[in-house]
């Protein structure tokens, strides 16, 4: 082992020790690789720290000052891209902690009266996840947008609706669209809602047990926009279930956008045509020089993979942790980064290509006639002539068998050949069989008639017009 007898001087807890640590646990250990990403976070919480302590008058009017006077300076410095993050310093809260005793003195020794980094922390990820949760909801919001956009567009395009990926009956492109945006918005109320969990503040709770100077943790909590304060100290700085309840949503928001990218994928393939993905998410073959990849679609598939890991992590760090915190805790960091800047990429990247997507209607047409789709309208017909379903229903599937055997869809058999299997059936019968006549009759709330998607498009329209969280 390589040791430096210097190598922890600087470290809060050093005074403890006789020897310092080895190289190899610093590197083990330290946290500054990743938790530098906290780094607004922890000057914004320290900043409503010090007004509490000032205002307690734990600390002069004079500490304060000097306190917010050298934060305002490491930001700048960390902004500027000059402030030196040093490893044996740990973390992000003892980076900031030693630069700022560099710059102010004492006054920056005093900032840490009354807190521990375990309360400091939890509260720095809970400010992280409600900005990230601020910047994702936007985001969602966006992307419904565009598809509601061409959703509007494509109130009356029909293509063929799948059941077990086998044609099942004609709806609207526009419907289709539509069904992602209800999904998008249950993401985005799932996101609202553990944004309030997520808003409650920690500090105060110290390592575990609180502290014995004369907080008030209401004036921190009405400072940093928090709804209330965390009423068990154990519980505030173990608690871990905002981060697994955030990537909870993300890892269903993921699962949705990979539902139409797999589409997308399917879609852009020429044996379906339906499609085509702007050339600014795909790319080419190094070998095959006629290829246009569809590869964005393809990494959002994939993505999807590394959130749900991620969600699998944080259930598995924190179930054997007894109370309070533990050093496990470091751990919820990076799944946490990740899941959040993979979800906002992903967000970003769907608008651009939802936007982008050239429609093939006659393709999705040509495929809404095959699989004898609008048979269970047949069915339906049968039944407002006085039949019992289920006995409609067998009859139905007679006349598809003679379809079949001729090679014909069900609206090219001829009068007479209907009536063979279906004695009951008259001219009329050939305008519920159309596509056209299929959608139109679904002319109810949820249904996917033109109009029905023209209302929901409206609705939609109005909603996302005047959303704020």
């Amino acid at each position: 082992m390589n040791y430096n007898p210097l190598q922890n001087k600087n470290a809060g807890w050093s005074g403890r020790f006789s020897e310092p640590m080895s190289a190899l646990t610093q590197r083990y250990t330290s946290s500054i690789g990743f938790d530098w990403k906290l780094w607004r976070f922890d000057i914004q919480g320290s900043r409503a720290h010090a007004r509490m302590l000032a205002k307690q008058s734990i600390i002069s009017a004079q500490d304060l000052a000097a306190i917010e006077r050298g934060l305002s300076q490491i930001a700048n410095e960390i902004e500027a891209g000059s402030f030196e993050f040093k490893l044996e310093l740990e973390d992000i809260h003892l980076n900031i902690e030693k630069r700022l005793t560099d710059l102010v003195g004492d006054a920056g020794k005093r900032l840490h009266t009354g807190r521990s980094r375990n309360d400091q922390v939890a509260l720095d990820v809970r400010l992280y996840t409600r900005a990230a949760i601020d910047d994702i909801c936007p985001l969602i919001r966006a992307v419904q947008t565009a598809f509601v956009k061409l959703a509007s567009e494509h109130a009356d395009t029909i293509l063929p609706g799948y059941t077990h990926v086998q044609v099942a009956m004609p709806v609207t492109f526009g419907h289709h669209l539509l069904a992602y945006v209800e999904m998008l918005d249950r993401d985005w109320a799932r996101f609202v809602d553990a944004r309030a969990r997520v808003n409650v503040l920690p500090l105060g709770a110290a390592a575990l047990a609180g502290t014995t100077f004369p907080i008030d943790r209401q004036f921190v909590a009405q400072d940093l926009g928090f709804d209330g304060v965390a009423q068990n100290s154990l519980d505030a700085v173990s608690d871990r279930d905002f981060v697994i309840e955030t990537l909870n949503a993300a890892a269903m928001l993921m699962t949705h956008l990979s539902r139409f990218a797999e589409e997308m994928v399917w879609w852009m393939n020429p044996r379906f045509a339906f499609v085509s993905l702007p050339d600014s998410v795909c790319t080419g073959s190094s070998i095959m020089p006629q290829k246009k990849n569809p590869d964005v679609a393809e990494l959002i598939r994939g993505k999807v993979g590394r959130v749900n890991g991620h969600v699998v992590t944080m259930l598995t760090l924190m179930k054997g942790q007894p109370l309070a915190y533990n050093k496990d805790n470091q751990e919820d960091k990076e799944p946490l980064f990740d899941a959040v800047e993979t979800v906002a990429d992903t967000l970003r990247i769907m608008v651009e290509m939802v936007s982008g997507i050239v429609v093939n209607k006659a393709a999705m047409r040509n495929a809404a006639k095959e699989g004898f789709a609008t048979a269970t309208d047949l069915a339906d017909y049968l039944v407002r002539q006085g039949l019992p379903f289920r006995e409609a229903h067998e009859i139905v599937a007679r006349a598809v068998r003679l379809a079949e055997s001729q090679g014909k869809d069900l609206s090219e058999l001829s009068l007479a050949a209907l009536q063979e299997v279906a004695p009951k059936v008259q001219n009329d019968v050939f305008e519920c069989l159309t596509l056209e006549g299929s959608v139109n009759a679904r002319n109810h709330e949820g249904g996917t008639a033109p109009a029905q998607v023209r209302i929901q498009v409206a609705r939609w329209q109005t909603k996302l017009g005047g959303t704020q969280i």
